[in-house]
């Protein structure tokens, strides 16, 4: 016996995207490869310099690739919500690449903050201060409050010391759309609308980073990402809750993090997970793809190195072994943007665990998904 539950809420949040994007002109968008080992800092400070003066330069981070602006530009966040059609409530993340410029932009640092710098920056790791007067609110979607990261990418700190020190920088793709893990991706989704493409190739993690809300007296994880749940308890000795918002497709609660209540990450076909015994799922999935192959749709499945071989029908991409969780976060978008280039009418896809990393791998294919999950 089967339930399907979950709404699929493309339609909605595809209104609320046009209805935020203003037409872009189309550019040349200079693409400069960049090896991370041996930097050219004359191509980097060229790229500084298109940042200096209020231009989008998409450059790779160790989690996905970023499309940055000069976040102390108020026409600089304009011009990143234009190219990309995100909704103007949507928060920017402030990368940095050193503590004191933290200092600078933020009404005060709390102890956490530091304790949390110490175990994770330069990393994967965002956190959410009360903002000063120097970031404006144009990057901030509005609110008093400002996202900050330190990245450890080679090209992305060199990147933001050759420009103003602070680079406003969301996921470098079309609002919606799976992130980019490479430079191919970028150019798929904003060539022709950004003045240039860092190309320093795959990304290490290819998950967006952990977001960590310090505004409040308790510590809460906005969006879950490589640096887990429990590896913040251990930094900071105390309980760390995700935000309630985040836990349930159905709840009534709206995530925190404004960006979460919208669709991300979603493929042009419809996709589901499929939860249940391996077993079932395996016998589940084939069921449904005999039955819409019959109807002429070209159907994808996400199997791992354990199942691959026990589906008789569809295109089957293996994301890894189960117990390779890192290998998983790191293939789950590029599957899912060549099963768009494929052209596939359906995906299904395994479920995951949800601890540890698998918590990130959940979060991001059940909002691709819009939360359509078939238990079997």
């Amino acid at each position: 016996m089967e339930k399907e539950h979950g709404v699929n809420d493309k339609v909605t949040n595809t209104m609320i995207e046009k209805n935020t994007t203003t037409d872009t002109k189309m550019i040349d968008t200079e693409i400069i490869q960049i090896d991370p080992q041996a930097i050219d800092q004359a191509q980097i400070d060229r790229a500084g310099e298109i940042l200096k003066r209020g231009g989008l330069v998409a450059f790779p981070t160790e989690t996905v690739y970023g499309l940055g602006g000069d976040a102390t530009n108020p026409g600089a966040s304009k011009a990143i919500y234009a190219a990309k059609g995100r909704p103007s409530d949507n928060p920017l993340i402030v990368h940095i690449t050193n503590m004191a410029d933290l200092e600078q932009i933020v009404a005060e640092v709390p102890q956490a903050a530091y304790t949390l710098a110490e175990h994770f920056w330069p990393g994967p790791l965002t956190m959410i201060f009360r903002k000063n007067e120097k970031i404006p609110y144009e990057t901030t979607g509005g609110m008093d409050t400002v996202a900050v990261r330190m990245p450890s990418d080679p090209i992305a700190r060199a990147l933001i010391d050759a420009s103003t020190g602070y680079i406003a920088a969301p996921s470098a793709n079309t609002s919606g759309r799976p992130s980019p893990t490479q430079a191919s991706h970028v150019e798929e989704d904003l060539g022709g609308r950004i003045d240039m493409i860092v190309d320093g190739g795959p990304v290490g993690i290819g998950l967006e980073s952990t977001i960590v809300d310090l505004t409040e007296q308790v510590p809460m994880i906005l969006r879950p990402g490589y640096i887990t749940q429990q590896m913040l308890r251990d930094a900071l000795e105390q309980e760390v809750p995700v935000d309630p918002g985040l836990i349930a497709a159905d709840s009534d609660r709206k995530p925190k993090a404004p960006g979460m209540k919208y669709r991300h990450y979603a493929p042009h076909a419809d996709l589901k997970v499929v939860e249940g015994a391996t077993d079932a799922v395996v016998a589940e999935i084939n069921r449904r793809c005999e039955q819409l192959i019959a109807g002429h749709q070209r159907v994808g499945i996400i199997a791992t190195e354990e199942t691959k071989d026990l589906y008789t029908k569809g295109t089957v991409i293996s994301i890894g072994a189960r117990d390779d969780e890192e290998a998983i976060a790191r293939h789950l978008y590029g599957i899912l943007r060549d099963f768009d280039t494929m052209g596939v009418d359906a995906i299904f896809s395994e479920s995951f665990a949800a601890a540890g990393i698998g918590q990130a791998i959940m979060n991001r294919l059940l909002k691709a998904a819009g939360h359509q999950v078939l238990e079997v």
